[in-house]
């Protein structure tokens, strides 16, 4: 009798999360991973700066589900079944150990995504998973008999049992195509987790300054966050930053990432905290120089640059400060504005907020409502997380859960 095949779309983390969950669960199943590049698992390699961000020390799954902007709700089922903790034990289990860092990310002890790589691989081969590169496939062609029919762009033809795509996503509507030939709703794709382009940057000399604790809101919406910020020689960076581009992907697209912001560089005071301080300031401290002793452990040549942006001197001494000038200078800490102007997408690690219709995925199984035998996993639904490891936990919960699912 013939082994039934499962071909998995896709050999990202996903992927190959949903092929070794399949060939575990059903050893007499013939699985094989179809990729259309030459590589694999490459958001891994690259991932955390080469030390791949596996997950985040969000061990609560109410809680876990905060920090997705798109999929909060449906992945309430999922990490029921398989949440941060079960990523941990998982690797654990099979000789990878994790840390906790200080911001709650969780990376392998060895500080290498080739761990992680290793690992993978290494499972796939266990439960002889196949894998088949510079294989992509354009078309599904779903029979009578409930198989498929996998059409490549080479004119190949693959004859499939059961389906897990797992191709992750696209920057670009068209790339869906053969997604929405077959009926699949798909939400358009638009650009999440990018840094923002400020044209004439006046803080371009301070490029490679990072603040631990700064508030970012975009002016005229509800969108604000608080978090570590990375100034850049093209405008503003850090996690801070990537999870306001997340939350907002959609917004923001909309507005052609044309808009101002405003930055408070002292997130845990307000404008009258602000104003008592400096009064305080002038009375303890009379003779000292405003500029050359900064405040709120803000980095002193920033804080200089904010000082001067107030219009007080260099040598203006507390003493000398009028009201106006204080008041500029509060301005600047609280509410700074700057004109964003563009995006750059974060490094090699793009990620799209779009992707197949939470509404026609079974969260219990991630098989299509439409096309029984089909099924989804990770970045190519309409889910994505902010920055810190909770897209691939996103792939290890939906690709496990899909390779358990795919021939019962």
């Amino acid at each position: 009798m013939m082994k039934p095949r499962v071909f998995v779309i896709g050999a990202g983390a996903a992927g190959f999360f949903a092929a070794i969950s399949a060939a575990e669960t059903f050893p007499d199943a013939a699985v094989i991973i179809l990729e259309r590049t030459d590589k694999v698992l490459a958001k891994v390699r690259i991932s955390g700066g080469g030390r791949c961000n596996v997950t985040h020390a969000c061990f609560e799954p109410h809680q876990l589900v905060k920090f997705y902007p798109r999929g909060n709700r449906w992945l309430k089922k999922p990490f029921k079944a398989f949440d941060a903790k079960d990523t941990v034990n998982w690797f654990t289990n099979r000789g990878v150990s994790l840390k906790i860092e200080d911001d709650g990310r969780m990376f392998p002890v060895s500080d290498s995504s080739e761990t992680i790589i290793d690992c993978l691989l290494y499972q796939a081969k266990k439960f002889n998973v196949q894998l088949k590169l510079k294989y992509g496939i354009d078309r599904i062609l779903p029979q009578e008999d409930g198989t498929f029919l996998l059409l490549g762009k080479h004119d190949e033809v693959v004859e499939a049992d059961k389906v897990i795509i797992a191709s992750g996503g696209f920057p670009k509507r068209t790339g869906y195509d053969w997604l929405r030939e077959r009926n699949i709703e798909v939400v358009d794709p638009v650009p999440s987790l990018f840094t923002f382009n400020i044209p004439a940057f006046d803080l371009v000399p301070l490029s490679g300054i990072s603040l631990p604790d700064v508030k970012i809101r975009i002016v005229g919406t509800k969108l604000e966050t608080t978090g570590p910020l990375l100034i850049t020689h093209w405008g503003f960076s850090g996690p801070a930053v990537l999870k306001l581009s997340a939350w907002g992907a959609r917004a923001l697209n909309q507005m052609d990432y044309r808009f101002k912001i405003h930055i408070s560089w002292v997130a845990t005071h307000t404008e009258d905290s602000l104003r008592a301080l400096f009064e305080e300031q002038k009375v303890q401290h009379p003779k000292r120089g405003i500029s050359g002793n900064q405040l709120f452990f803000i980095p002193q040549r920033l804080w200089k640059k904010l000082v001067a942006n107030a219009g007080i001197g260099e040598d203006t001494r507390w003493i000398d400060a009028s009201k106006k000038d204080l008041n500029k200078l509060i301005e600047n800490l609280f509410r700074a504005e700057y004109q964003v102007h563009g995006k750059t997408t974060f490094k090699e690690e793009f990620v799209t907020c779009g992707g197949v219709e939470l509404a026609d995925v079974n969260a219990e199984t991630m098989e299509s409502k439409k096309h029984p035998g089909l099924f989804f996993a990770g970045e190519i639904m309409d889910v994505d997380g902010v920055t810190g490891g909770f897209n691939f936990q996103n792939a290890w919960t939906t690709g496990y859960i899909a390779g358990k699912n795919v021939l019962k």
